[in-house]
């Protein structure tokens, strides 16, 4: 959920600079008030909006096997793709969540920012693994982009590759670790996404 709080607090703070910056008045009572007032009510709004978002998409992922958690002004939709080991071509079965994913924020939200996170099962070297990861988001955020209809400007792909406190299966490769091998999205709706993780050295293997 949003923090009402901290963007309160962020408000403040302007409001304050103003009234220091500007002139030796005092910021009008007034004038806090309704500073005050439209920073709640917009996160109102936004919560209302990821509130009902959230929603839609649970109704129509229902049929999927996709995990739905909402966080700090984001909704996260997990194991949205799966991935043969070393590869990264986008099963049949999973085009459709795509399609549905898609849909929804071209009607929803044609704004946000979306990150498409790539993951690897724990076999094969960290470089390697890193950009496997990449490969598979970028497959995804390719298929969100020219078969979704979403902006190239709207979409990015980052990699977590082999990251241990993100496995779906800790430590399973191969057969029993398919969950590993996955990418899922997140939905922005304060246009900041998480920052990107810095490229692992090279190697060799897959995952």
């Amino acid at each position: 959920m949003v923090r009402v709080s901290s963007r309160i607090g962020y408000g403040f703070v302007c409001v304050c600079a103003m009234a220091l910056g500007g002139c030796s008045d005092f910021v009008k009572k007034a004038d806090f008030d309704t500073a005050i007032t439209e920073l709640r009510n917009n996160d109102q709004r936004q919560q209302q909006e990821i509130d009902a978002i959230k929603q839609e998409m649970q109704q129509r992922f229902a049929k999927y096997d996709a995990a739905i958690a909402e966080m700090q002004g984001r909704i996260r939709v997990d194991t949205i793709a799966l991935f043969d080991t070393d590869k990264a071509d986008l099963r049949d079965q999973d085009k459709a969540l795509l399609d549905d994913y898609a849909k929804v924020l071209k009607e929803h939200h044609s704004n946000a920012l979306v990150t498409v996170e790539g993951f690897t099962d724990p076999s094969g070297s960290a470089g390697h693994n890193y950009r496997l990861g990449m490969r598979r988001a970028e497959a995804v955020r390719n298929y969100l982009v020219q078969t979704g209809g979403l902006a190239d400007s709207q979409v990015r792909a980052v990699s977590y590759g082999q990251a241990k406190n993100r496995q779906v299966v800790a430590g399973a490769y191969g057969e029993k670790g398919l969950p590993n091998r996955r990418v899922a999205l997140v939905v922005d709706f304060n246009g900041n996404a998480e920052s990107a993780p810095a490229a692992s050295n090279t190697g060799n293997s897959s995952g």
